[in-house]
């Protein structure tokens, strides 16, 4: 009993006292752990003061997932876009159709020059620096939303192995004849086929009812009377976008331009949409700086074979060595790319600055480029070879008309060139042409009597 008694006396006493009074026990120092914002207040149940890790530890608790590594790309690839439309037999049209066996030539082609068909998704995933491609690429389109899109094109294209974007327009769609519908664009998505817009009723969006037949352009101008304007361009560039993601269900972030035609509330709305990529007709070398709204793209049609030749040798870049022969070439392009005045814009300054980012001209020889001004001739333009801009400041004041900017160069030793209008009109408008004069009448002289 007095052992026991003992014992007890002396498990009190070390309570009190701490391990650290016992001879031969040495404590272990307690670590302050550093609070982290997310540590400061206490949580429900615990004790303010106590401490249940080491900083090391808590550092290893609260550590957020780490960062991916960054992708790094080739930004020297080249991609080459190319534009079908109809391709069938006996169509009874040539300027937007071609046949079976031209569009199976040129899709061989397409291999034999040394090109890879790459999806748009892989493109616009190279523009954003996280996917590589191969450094001689092509995407193939094919535009409006031709039933021969389904019918004969997607059989061939599967059979070669080629992805392949539809840019459609809404208006279109469902409508008979040769309009593709609902379900066969449905087919085609749940296959892995890309789709894409085209806008509403594929206007021109400079002109709204251009373009078009007697029963759109009816439709567009009710839409303009109603809307305005701006609701107009609207549900050409926003709405459509909307209406296909709704029946798809699917993300759609290109558009091409109709016509490959747009102006700056084209282009800004097309911003606004949230667009990655929108599409021009004009052929061109896209590099890896190429505006994003400006893309262009070579528009293949029977009527103009040249186009696709051209294509295969995506002018100022990507080119093989057999293509880099004697032959001269040169491709109006800048619509589809950033100029000052802008393409087909009217400004009120009689002595602009003329501007032109030549990036989608491809590296350019020293000392080849020039610029030249309808109207003015030759001038002297700086370029500035490190940003691959050219610039002049108009020193004589311009006079109301319409100008054409003209950009030559020589690329790998072989003539590009390039080319946009702008007009002048301190008003907006062009002056109304003068009535000419109503003729005097001249009395005749009197005869004198005899």
């Amino acid at each position: 009993m007095t052992r026991k008694f003992a014992l007890l006396i002396l498990a009190a006493s070390l309570a009190f006292t701490g391990c650290d009074k016992i001879p031969g026990f040495k404590k272990k120092p307690v670590v302050q752990a550093t609070p982290t914002p997310a540590s400061t207040a206490s949580a429900p149940g615990s004790s303010a003061g106590s401490t249940s890790a080491s900083g090391t530890e808590l550092a290893k608790e609260h550590k957020g997932p780490s960062a991916p590594p960054v992708q790094v790309v080739d930004t020297h690839a080249s991609v080459m876009v190319l534009c079908f439309h109809n391709i069938e037999d006996k169509s009874g049209m040539k300027a937007l159709t071609i046949t079976v066996a031209e569009f199976e030539r040129e899709l061989n082609a397409i291999k034999d020059k040394g090109f890879t068909v790459i999806p748009m998704q892989d493109f616009l995933a190279w523009r954003r620096s996280e996917k590589n491609i191969p450094a001689k690429s092509c995407v193939i389109t094919i535009d409006d939303g031709w039933v021969s899109g389904y019918t004969i094109a997607w059989p061939i294209l599967k059979k070669m192995g080629y992805p392949f974007t539809m840019f459609v327009y809404i208006n279109y769609i469902g409508t008979g004849g040769k309009s593709i519908s609902w379900d066969q664009l449905a087919e085609m998505r749940d296959a892995g086929v890309d789709i894409q817009c085209h806008t509403y009723y594929h206007g021109n969006l400079r002109a709204p009812g251009t373009g078009v037949d007697a029963k759109t352009k009816a439709a567009i101008m009710k839409e303009v009377q109603t809307v305005g304007k701006d609701g107009y361009m609207r549900k050409e560039i926003i709405e459509s976008k909307k209406i296909l993601e709704d029946r798809l269900g699917i993300k759609v972030n290109a558009l091409a331009y109709p016509f490959g035609n747009y102006n700056a509330e084209a282009r800004a709305l097309v911003k606004e949409a949230g667009y990655e990529a929108a599409f021009t007709v004009y052929g061109q070398r896209l590099a890896h700086s190429a505006p994003f709204d400006l893309l262009g793209r070579y528009a293949v049609e029977t009527a103009k074979p040249a186009i696709f030749e051209n294509s295969l040798t995506m002018l100022g870049g990507g080119v093989s060595p057999e293509d880099n022969g004697p032959s001269a070439m040169s491709q109006l392009a800048a619509t589809s790319m950033i100029t000052e005045p802008p393409n087909g814009e009217n400004i009120t300054d009689p002595t602009p600055t003329i501007k032109a980012n030549l990036e989608a001209m491809g590296v350019l020889d020293d000392g080849t480029v020039a610029m030249r001004i309808g109207g003015l001739g030759p001038v002297q333009a700086k370029y500035d070879k490190a940003n691959n801009t050219i610039s002049y400041t108009v020193t004589t004041p311009l006079k109301p008309n319409s100008y054409r900017v003209f950009i030559t160069a020589k690329s790998n030793g072989r003539p590009v060139e390039t080319s946009w209008n702008f007009t002048f009109y301190p008003n907006g408008v062009p002056p109304a042409p003068e009535t000419p004069a109503a003729p005097v009448a001249t009395p005749e002289p009197k005869k004198k009597k005899k």
